[in-house]
């Protein structure tokens, strides 16, 4: 069985047609978005990074390897991540998932 690719981009990117189910990762809305120009199929909270893990995290590039262990740690404890990746994996099936997140910083989000 083949799956359709899963994309990563910044949620204030254009909305491009082959993204398929679009879901926000993130615990806190995108300042200046509205929901209608956002396009989103869901919203995750609680596969977002802990709002402690995200203000020790601060966008801060150097803390970036050790929040990424930590993030993983999170989700490895996390039901609702679990559940999430098995919902992924269905609607993967049928279309692109694409997950959106809210930082500046596209290489360290």
């Amino acid at each position: 069985m083949s799956f359709y690719p899963i994309f990563i981009k910044r949620i204030y990117a254009p909305v491009d047609t082959n993204d398929g189910y679009r879901v926000l990762i993130d615990r806190l809305w995108p300042r200046g978005l509205s929901k209608e120009k956002a396009c989103l199929d869901g919203w995750n909270k609680g596969v977002a990074p802990t709002i402690s893990l995200r203000k020790w995290f601060g966008h801060q590039p150097e803390r970036f390897p050790q929040f990424s262990e930590a993030y993983q740690a999170e989700l490895n404890k996390n039901v609702e991540a679990h559940v999430f990746v098995i919902r992924c994996r269905e609607l993967l099936k049928k279309s692109p998932v694409t997950l959106l997140y809210g930082a500046k910083d596209q290489e360290h989000n």
